[in-house]
């Protein structure tokens, strides 16, 4: 290798690519996902210090009355030791890991990525992007649907910066927001905010805020002071899947 080929390689210019294949692009928060890193050698030998997989989204953060866009790491995977590339050699490395159960699910705006990139020393590191679909649970599906029958539309789904009260594992939890469309709730609730965190064993913390509509002028006087608004907080287990619906309608009409 010449002189003029390692200070290529040294910048970046060296042209190693990565690209990774995912064994499903459709998953479940707590499923093993499974995939290979492909890597080609470009014009020059380098060495690969690491390759790492971080799992990505965006959620919203408010600051001086404005909210912005932050881009965040849920997880991230190291699946690779040093190791050296040769000039347009091709090697394949196998992953895999466990989708973490606080993943959101890509339901309205919300987008979740796996980005792929090589540590190469003094060099700009190639990287790849991978979108993919991540699907409630079987609880959230149930807890989500009981909503849903009870004449809530989903108006939106958002990650928004967690309250120092909701702050878990990430800087961020997923809202989703519905609104009384039909059913007994509708005119007596203006929305419906729902927040959940599944565990290790199946159960789903779920927080609510009842948002109840202002009635008369006490009603509009509760609303202008937030007293409109309950927070509430539940445990659904699996053995309450098959009633949870019923459970959920209880909630609602004791704060409604």
């Amino acid at each position: 290798m010449s002189f003029f080929n390692k200070v290529l390689a040294s910048v970046g210019i060296g042209g190693t690519k990565v690209d990774t294949k995912l064994e499903r692009d459709t998953l479940v928060p707590g499923e093993t996902v499974r995939g290979i890193v492909e890597i080609t050698g470009g014009s020059t030998e380098q060495t690969i210090d690491s390759i790492y997989l971080s799992l990505n989204t965006v959620y919203l953060k408010e600051s001086n009355d404005k909210k912005y866009s932050v881009t965040t790491a849920i997880d991230r995977f190291k699946i690779s030791d040093p190791f050296l590339i040769k000039p347009n050699e091709k090697k394949e490395i196998p992953f895999s890991f466990r989708l973490p159960l606080d993943t959101p699910v890509t339901i309205g705006r919300t987008k979740v990525w796996l980005s792929t990139g090589l540590d190469i020393k003094n060099a700009v590191d190639p990287t790849d992007t991978d979108y993919v679909r991540v699907l409630p649970n079987k609880g959230m599906s149930a807890i989500l649907s009981a909503v849903e029958d009870l004449g809530f539309r989903l108006r939106e789904a958002d990650c928004e910066q967690a309250s120092y009260r909701l702050k878990r594992r990430l800087p961020f939890v997923q809202e989703f927001e519905y609104v009384p469309v039909s059913g007994r709730f509708r005119g007596r609730l203006d929305e419906l905010e729902v927040v959940m965190f599944p565990g290790e064993g199946g159960e789903i913390e779920v927080l609510m805020q009842v948002d109840r509509r202002a009635r008369g002028l006490g009603g509009f006087l509760s609303e202008a002071l937030s007293m409109d608004e309950s927070n509430v907080r539940l445990l659904v287990t699996q053995s309450d899947l098959p009633a949870v619906r019923d459970k959920i309608m209880a909630v609602i009409e004791r704060y409604s």
